[in-house]
């Protein structure tokens, strides 16, 4: 069974790959699909985003990597997926992924959500938090993938 994890991954995290982890112990394959967002004016270009996303599960099996533009759900029912994954962080995610797992469920009624938490470690993990402390120069070392670290520093884009 195959499971779809959506987000903008603006950057990848250490949280991301934790949810990634996490659902790999129900699935047999996650296929994280990363949106192009240009309403949330990421920092990252699409392409760079996969690229980085490859670049922090190229040591996990059962992974594919995939780009796309349209609703997500327009997206599942291409690929024949009728589970997502969300991980939620805190109360505060909680409502809005509530709001957007409704939305998807009246768009297409097979679409099930499945909400994952992090470890505690890694719950306080978000992508901008990411990009805020790459910006002023802080070391992200323990937010990321080791595997993405120049990267970020190369590119800072705030």
């Amino acid at each position: 069974m195959t499971c779809l994890y959506p987000g903008t991954f603006d950057p990848i995290t250490n949280g991301h790959l934790d949810v990634i982890k996490r659902a790999l112990k129900i699935f047999d394959q996650v296929i994280v699909a990363i949106a192009k967002s240009e309403h949330k004016k990421p920092c990252y270009s699409l392409d760079k985003r996969k690229e980085l996303s490859l670049l922090a599960t190229q040591n996990l099996a059962n992974i594919k990597i995939i780009t796309f533009d349209n609703l997500l759900v327009d997206l599942a029912k291409e690929l024949k997926i009728n589970t997502i994954i969300r991980g939620l962080r805190a109360v505060s995610d909680f409502e809005y992924e509530l709001q957007i797992g409704y939305a998807n469920h009246a768009l297409w009624e097979e679409i099930e959500t499945i909400y994952l938490m992090p470890n505690l470690k890694n719950a306080f993990i978000s992508s901008s938090i990411v990009r805020s402390i790459v910006a002023y120069g802080g070391d992200v070392s323990s937010l990321v993938p080791k595997e993405i670290l120049p990267f970020l520093k190369d590119e800072a884009c705030m």
